[in-house]
């Protein structure tokens, strides 16, 4: 165990319950995160998780959530990230703000196989459009500057070939569906901007402006570049 007694001791638990609530907390993010597609958990269902078994310790959740985030790395080879909502839109209401401060805290599992041993044991190829439909719309939305209308969003994505009326796309099935399901994975927020013309705006959320990610794109982006300029000077 990673744990001391003295670690959970202040919150009048036996080893054997701290064990039991650190497994339900795992249990429940791995089957949650294949169930939803990789889609964040909130740390809110995690704490109701815990609290609902009448623990009403006000420090034990974050105790058991860093528990569980310890055996997920040692034992899985997954790292629990925590990503967080940086910001709130200025076209929210005041109402929605507060709602957007009490569940900003949420979790996805990030694989610490390195590369070529997840692409060659892990890697699912049948989902591999997803991957590369979900790189595309971020990286136009980057590019953009992390934001963007929806008309200009589709009008990119039309130029290769993926319409927003489309509902039998030969890989993506209904174009429109797989946009939302990455919106569903916090790599987008999709947000209606008041005005007289209301129009929607995809803008990066929190799984998209994780530092590592912004990172991997900010190096897939600058490779596309170069080989296209490459290709421009051998020609």
């Amino acid at each position: 165990m990673s744990g001391s007694g003295e670690d959970f001791s202040q919150f009048g638990i036996s080893a054997e319950e701290k064990d039991k609530l650190v497994a339900e907390v795992i249990r429940y993010v791995l089957f949650k995160t294949e169930q939803n597609s990789g889609c964040p958990i909130k740390r809110e269902e995690l704490t109701q998780l815990i609290t609902g078994r009448n623990y009403r310790q006000r420090n034990l959740p974050a105790f058991v959530i860093n528990e569980a985030k310890s055996k997920l790395s040692s034992i899985f080879g997954f790292e629990m990230r925590e990503l967080q909502r940086s910001r709130s839109s200025s076209t929210q209401n005041p109402r929605s703000s507060q709602q957007v401060g009490a569940d900003a805290k949420s979790y996805v599992l990030i694989s610490q196989l390195p590369a070529d041993v997840y692409k060659s044991c892990v890697e699912d190829e049948k989902k591999s459009h997803v991957t590369a439909l979900t790189f595309v719309v971020t990286g136009i939305v980057h590019l953009a500057g992390g934001k963007i209308n929806e008309e200009n969003l589709w009008h990119q994505l039309r130029r290769l070939g993926l319409s927003e009326t489309d509902e039998s796309h030969p890989v993506h099935g209904n174009v429109k569906l797989a946009l939302d399901a990455i919106v569903q994975q916090r790599y987008l927020h999709k947000e209606k901007v008041n005005g007289p013309e209301g129009f929607w705006v995809r803008e990066m959320s929190e799984n998209g402006l994780d530092e590592s990610r912004e990172e991997e794109l900010d190096d897939y982006l600058s490779l596309i570049v170069n080989k296209g300029i490459a290709s421009v000077d051998a020609n």
